[in-house]
């Protein structure tokens, strides 16, 4: 797999650009770049399929996430439970991201919802999960370094 120290500055400049907007007109990144419309064409589509561009999103305006509750739950499972309570985690539109951590827990589970009442709701769903021994939940009060937003601010 190719890391991106490999790529040369013109792939690392396209994606500094589509990181920052995916939905850039071509023709305004070949402008940028130097190159014909036709090579950034060529160069995405080279990036989509070796996986270093590895699929584009949706992010939610600032007003729509501020609007909501979110809170970090860590999730400790029984051994060889996990593939069964990551497949149970993705049932849920709440959990907006699940990683594997090292140290007191198993998994971290991000989670959004629009009530504090939604939040007790899916903690239980999560906590009566098959496998799930143990659940600590931080409830998010406040931002105060958020580097995830960066490309609004520019």
């Amino acid at each position: 797999m190719t890391r991106l120290d490999q790529l040369d500055d013109i792939d690392r400049q396209l994606l500094s650009i589509l990181q920052l907007n995916a939905r850039e007109p071509v023709a305004e990144i070949a402008r940028r770049l130097g190159v014909a419309r036709t090579t950034v064409v060529a160069r995405i589509e080279r990036l989509e399929q070796t996986g270093i561009i590895g699929g584009y999103t949706l992010k939610l305006g600032r007003d729509v996430v501020d609007a909501s509750l979110q809170a970090y739950v860590g999730v400790t499972v029984q051994p060889r439970a996990g593939r069964d309570v990551i497949r149970r985690f993705g049932r849920i539109p709440e959990v907006h991201q699940l990683c594997a951590v090292s140290g007191e827990y198993d998994y971290v589970a991000w989670l959004r919802v629009n009530t504090p009442e939604q939040l007790d709701k899916i903690l239980d769903q999560i906590g009566e999960m098959e496998g799930v021994l143990k659940t600590t939940t931080s409830v998010v009060l406040a931002r105060k370094i958020d580097r995830g937003d960066a490309a609004r601010t520019r």
